[in-house]
């Protein structure tokens, strides 16, 4: 197999590393950015550390590559494509690992559909510096079988959703929903507690109550308990983001907050429920949505 990547960031550097560490030889790679004053110098380190082949052009790279994986910022993967569309060859197979949107994804495809290429759609959930090639990763499209194959020699770790470009990544942007957003609470959350002085006591609650029990039995027990007692809860929101207001802390987060668990208290859990704390997060789901 001929690899090469579209784009030398750290995505295609630590993925890069990865496969050279399985054996994997001859990865050519791209980047736009290589004669940059400021990042060709980063890329071409990043080349002489992974033992790859730095192309002079993409087309360079597509020419001998069976597959390319196109890492490139999400903003410009459509673009990238379109780009890339009259070197492409029959049979290549293309794979975005972009965080793009899942519509992108479906153009993406439809962009380059006509070369005759094979097309998959890669989500990944975790940490490349981590991880490298090994993350855990979802894909989707018509090109997820070939993949999976190709890559079982070198130990990726791949799930295969569906032939359906854009649904991997609109997985991994639901996961995003809480990946990012507890970063974003914790930091509104420190900026307070960190202008009280009381950080440390706040760390010590928050790991006695999130390691008291598995995450399953955790983010039951939050959302079942959170649907009952919505209403109190947004309540005692509107007392976060007052006394937020009174530090100079902006309480974005808890203002969202504050609307999300006044839009669940609308749905009239309690009454739904009979007066009893549902037993499972899907029961809360249904009820929603009923």
């Amino acid at each position: 197999m001929k690899l090469g990547f579209i784009g030398f960031g750290e995505v295609g550097f630590e993925m890069a590393k990865g496969f050279r560490s399985e054996g994997l030889g001859g990865i050519s790679v791209y980047d736009i950015m290589k004669d940059d004053a400021v990042f060709g110098p980063v890329i071409s380190e990043r080349v002489q550390l992974s033992g790859v082949r730095l192309a002079a052009s993409a087309k360079e790279v597509l020419d001998q590559a069976d597959v390319v994986i196109a890492a490139v910022p999400g903003a410009r993967a459509l673009q990238t494509a379109a780009e890339l569309k009259d070197f492409l060859k029959n049979g290549t197979l293309y794979v975005d690992v972009s965080a793009s949107s899942p519509e992108v994804k479906r153009q993406i495809w439809e962009t380059i559909k006509e070369t005759g290429v094979s097309f998959v759609d890669a989500a990944m959930l975790g940490s490349l510096p981590l991880y490298k090639h090994k993350v855990p990763t979802l894909v989707s499209g018509n090109g997820s079988d070939k993949l999976l194959e190709s890559m079982l020699p070198y130990h990726m770790d791949l799930e295969k959703v569906s032939d359906v470009p854009g649904e991997a990544t609109g997985i991994k942007l639901v996961r995003s929903i809480i990946m990012k957003g507890m970063p974003a609470l914790f930091v509104e959350a420190l900026e307070a507690a960190s202008l009280m002085k009381v950080d440390h006591l706040i760390l010590k609650s928050l790991a006695s109550t999130m390691n008291a029990c598995p995450f399953e039995e955790t983010f039951n027990r939050l959302v079942t308990g959170t649907a009952f007692h919505a209403e109190r809860r947004a309540h005692e929101m509107e007392n976060v983001i007052e006394m937020l207001e009174g530090l100079h802390v902006e309480p974005t987060m808890s203002k969202a907050t504050f609307e999300r668990l006044m839009w669940l208290a609308s749905k009239n859990m309690k009454e739904k429920f009979g007066g009893k704390t549902p037993k499972e997060w899907r029961d809360v789901v249904t009820a929603w949505e009923s």
